[in-house]
């Protein structure tokens, strides 16, 4: 696994420095051709360009911090350092479209005739050309290396290639024209530059705050499990994202009442291992809910409750259900929608199944859909 992360650290550094020397040379160039020609829109997509070379230093900070060895403090590594670095880059770049589009306006209401030379459009052509290439690579890079920060400056990328070819047009527009949609254009990139900030900082705050787990992910962990003659089921997927390519999961799974604490040992462990190697999730925990096998009477409690649980809209799954007939005992989980209160929740479906069952003793847990 530290073989994997320093793999992952490699190609997202050697990555970034390529994306730093190609973003600084086109800003440098656009923006000497945007002074020269008083173009507002080649300046901006210079300055968008600056951006991006920025973000790619912050992301290569970010990475050395994420890679760093777990210590006391941070028992399960730094690696949410990629997170944090990710909207310092989104503040960077709204920050960079926001003064963008002041400026854009200000050209509006004072416009500057522009002044291309035939140098300076193959130079914004090459640009286009440049940053597809470059779009492509940072995908292709960010994919390999597992990089949501890498795949993003990729789209990024590619959609600047979309805006330096419209700057462009409007050079072509003016050269054949003398129309001038320069202030305009500038204005519409800043929007654009605005609207990928703002995803980006969304984005990243959902990491941070957490957000639920990848269903395909989730997916085929329960597929692992379930193809083990053992497990009935598998509810309760509890994954923790502690960085690019560090996930953690807890869940539950059914076992039949007559598996033994050894049984269940070795069945973990084997889990634990597949789950690892076919998914990249750690399984830190597994519980365990047993299920009658010794009485079809307990089958048609079961039933019965499932069928009073189910009735209504906002319980979606019960689970863990296991009755001690001799004990008169119950106990079961249920998942609830957000759309209800779990007290409530708890409150309706235990007074309906007492009234069903009233010599038992019910024990019932309300689960949220978490996964």
């Amino acid at each position: 696994m530290e073989n994997m992360a320093i793999d992952r650290e490699k190609i997202i550094i050697q990555t970034s420095m390529i994306g730093i020397g190609a973003n600084v040379l086109l800003a440098a160039f656009k923006a000497v051709i945007g002074i020269l020609s008083h173009s507002i829109a080649v300046t901006l997509d210079a300055v968008n360009n600056l951006s991006d070379a920025l973000s790619s230093v912050i992301t290569i900070i970010g990475s050395k911090v994420a890679g760093r060895r777990p210590d006391r403090e941070h028992p399960l590594g730094h690696g949410r350092a990629e997170y944090l670095s990710a909207l310092i880059v989104a503040s960077i770049v709204l920050y960079a479209g926001f003064t963008s589009l002041f400026e854009s306006v200000k050209k509006i209401i004072h416009p500057e005739i522009p002044d291309y030379s035939i140098t300076s459009l193959v130079i914004i052509a090459a640009a286009v050309v440049v940053k597809i290439l470059l779009g492509r690579f940072f995908i292709s890079q960010g994919k390999k290396a597992h990089s949501g920060a890498l795949e993003a400056s990729g789209a990024d990328a590619s959609f600047d290639a979309i805006l330096s070819l419209s700057v462009l047009a409007c050079a072509i527009l003016f050269k054949l024209t003398g129309f001038s949609l320069e202030a305009f254009v500038g204005a519409a990139i800043s929007l654009f530059i605005i609207k990928s900030g703002f995803e980006m900082m969304t984005d990243t705050l959902d990491d941070i705050l957490g957000k639920r787990a990848d269903a395909e992910t989730v997916r085929k962990i329960k597929q692992i499990l379930t193809e083990e003659p053992e497990i009935r089921g598998v509810y309760d997927v509890f994954v923790n994202n502690y960085g690019p390519g560090r996930d953690y999961a807890s869940l539950h799974v059914e076992l039949p009442d007559t598996m033994d604490v050894e049984q269940v040992d070795i069945l973990t462990r084997k889990v634990q291992k597949r789950v690892f190697l076919e998914t990249g999730v750690i399984l830190t925990g597994m519980g365990v809910y047993s299920y009658n096998t010794r009485s079809e009477e307990a089958g048609r409690i079961r039933n019965k409750v499932m069928e009073l649980v189910l009735r209504h809209e906002w319980a979606l799954q019960l689970h863990g259900f296991y009755v001690d007939i001799e004990k008169k005992e119950m106990r079961f989980d249920v998942v609830m929608s957000f759309d209800i209160d779990p007290k409530v929740g708890i409150e309706q479906i235990c007074g309906e199944v007492q009234k069903e069952f009233p010599d038992y003793k019910l024990r019932i847990v309300s689960d949220i859909d978490i996964a």
